[in-house]
């Protein structure tokens, strides 16, 4: 899926409540599962309390990208 500037988007849903960082926490913990990624190596830069996040994912860029891509494309979204 993208956004109406091109860029990829997720839709994720977690069941945490949004208060007090319980959602965003499940969500970089569903993603870094996701992704085999640690925890760590995740964070949200932007809309910690908005439904629409921005994502940093920190390691290699182009292993990043081949991970992601693989990911995708087991999970019919690429």
């Amino acid at each position: 899926m993208s956004d109406a500037g091109g860029l990829g988007v997720l839709k994720v849903s977690v069941t945490k409540a949004p208060e007090e960082g319980k959602a965003n926490a499940a969500l970089i913990k569903l993603m870094a599962k996701e992704w085999k990624r640690a925890k760590s190596t995740i964070e949200i830069i932007q809309g910690q309390s908005s439904r629409n996040k921005i994502l940093l994912i920190n390691g290699n860029a182009a292993s990043l990208q081949h991970d992601i891509d693989d990911w995708a494309r087991d999970k019919g979204l690429a």
